[in-house]
């Protein structure tokens, strides 16, 4: 079988798209003046959207490796956006509490998102998500399988 260019595969299509959103949203933030990045902001939402969440929770939700969400949750708490407090059973492990701080910046941050959501779909039909939607469970599901 011939391997054939890697531009010329759908995966490299799903990651260019995946990779230009990112820089867009990333763009829009900042345009804003808050200094925050997706990643931290996935971090603050999860804190938020699921009480007592762990960090390996987070780091399965947001595709990152345990490493990753501890340098993100150790940047957050720098910025006063997050506060770790010792777990009262278990001094190993940590309940984060989004600070004050924190749920401003994410409340200033909804409508900014809910933007460059809807910008970002521009021209394309509820449809048209649904089907790529679909489509990109099943090569999920089919890669899922493999492991």
């Amino acid at each position: 079988m011939q391997v054939i260019n890697p531009r010329q595969t759908i995966f490299y299509t799903i990651e260019r798209a995946i990779k230009t959103y990112r820089q867009y949203a990333q763009r829009s933030i900042s345009e804003h003046g808050i200094d925050i990045t997706i990643d931290q902001l996935l971090v603050l939402r999860a804190i938020q959207d699921f009480d007592g969440i762990s960090q390996t929770q987070i780091a399965g939700m947001i595709f990152k490796d345990y490493a990753s969400v501890t340098r993100i949750i150790d940047l957050l708490v720098r910025k006063n956006y997050l506060q770790r407090e010792y777990h009262k059973n278990d001094r190993r492990r940590h309940h984060l509490k989004i600070t004050s701080s924190g749920s401003k910046v994410i409340a200033k941050l909804n409508p900014v998102v809910a933007d460059y959501r809807q910008n970002a779909l521009e021209n394309i039909s509820e449809e048209e998500i649904k089907g790529l939607r679909n489509v990109l469970e099943k090569i999920t599901d089919n890669c899922a399988v493999s492991v």
